[in-house]
């Protein structure tokens, strides 16, 4: 009876200690031509077709809310809650003084998923996916503070659910395939989120309201194309730097 009683906080420990040793463990892969052209042909069918994309693309609009909140938060802003719609729609509901906590927070949504998938791309390069791994597994569970919808629970849950699990189970080799599979996935998610928004402004502005660039004109005055155009400007960066960290890699 007291082993029953005991298992619970046994399984914290031992999850705990998973995490903490993310944090020690170093190890950059020898990865082989064959396999980086695996790994990047799993991250396009992750982000491309449109089967997957309804899924996947349900956390990189995770992501780039959690950056909107992120931000925020730099600002000493108030975070309220967000939402994610089936839809691959989000909203983040925060509060604060003064333009520039609300610009700030608004500019780093589209940008945020290239972001972290050139830091997840570098934690492989640099012998520390098994840091990355553990940090994406506590920022998804305090995510959960944040979440007001089912569809954002069940996201951040699932998500929380398999880092969790390749934390207490993976080898150090298998996390670090995993991020470094899941870093090009979210720039090749951030490239296709960027054409969907530009074309609201182009062939769909019966949608312009929903557009990040569109609310940042109006709250700032600039012009919406200097907003996609600065999306643009970090997306592409973070792909080039991506790029030549993977090739960096290349045994």
């Amino acid at each position: 009876m007291m082993n029953m009683e005991l298992r619970p906080a046994d399984l914290a420990n031992d999850w705990w200690q998973a995490v903490l040793r993310g944090f020690t463990t170093q190890e950059v892969p020898n990865l082989a031509t064959p396999v980086v052209l695996g790994i990047l042909a799993a991250a396009v069918v992750l982000s491309i077709p449109r089967a997957t994309w309804r899924w996947f693309g349900l956390y990189v609009t995770f992501v780039h809310e959690l950056g909107h909140a992120f931000a925020a938060l730099m600002t000493g802003r108030v975070v309220h809650g967000l939402r994610i719609g089936l839809d691959h729609s989000g909203q983040l509901l925060s509060s604060g003084r003064g333009k520039f906590g609300a610009a700030w927070s608004g500019f780093w949504g589209y940008p945020s998923p290239a972001v972290v998938g050139v830091a997840l791309i570098w934690s492989v390069s640099a012998g520390r996916s098994g840091a990355a791994m553990s940090i994406g597994a506590l920022v998804l569970l305090l995510a959960l503070i944040f979440l007001r919808n089912f569809t954002g629970i069940f996201v951040a849950l699932l998500s929380a659910a398999i880092a969790q699990l390749l934390v207490m189970f993976a080898t150090p080799s298998t996390v670090s395939h995993v991020v470094l599979g899941l870093g090009i996935a979210l720039e090749v998610g951030a490239v296709r989120d960027w054409f969907k928004v530009a074309s609201v402004h182009t062939r769909r502005r019966d949608r312009l309201a929903s557009s990040d660039a569109y609310i940042l004109a109006r709250s700032t005055g600039v012009p919406s194309l200097l907003w996609l155009v600065a999306f643009a400007v970090v997306i592409a960066a973070s792909a080039v730097f991506s790029l030549r960290t993977v090739w960096g890699m290349l045994s």
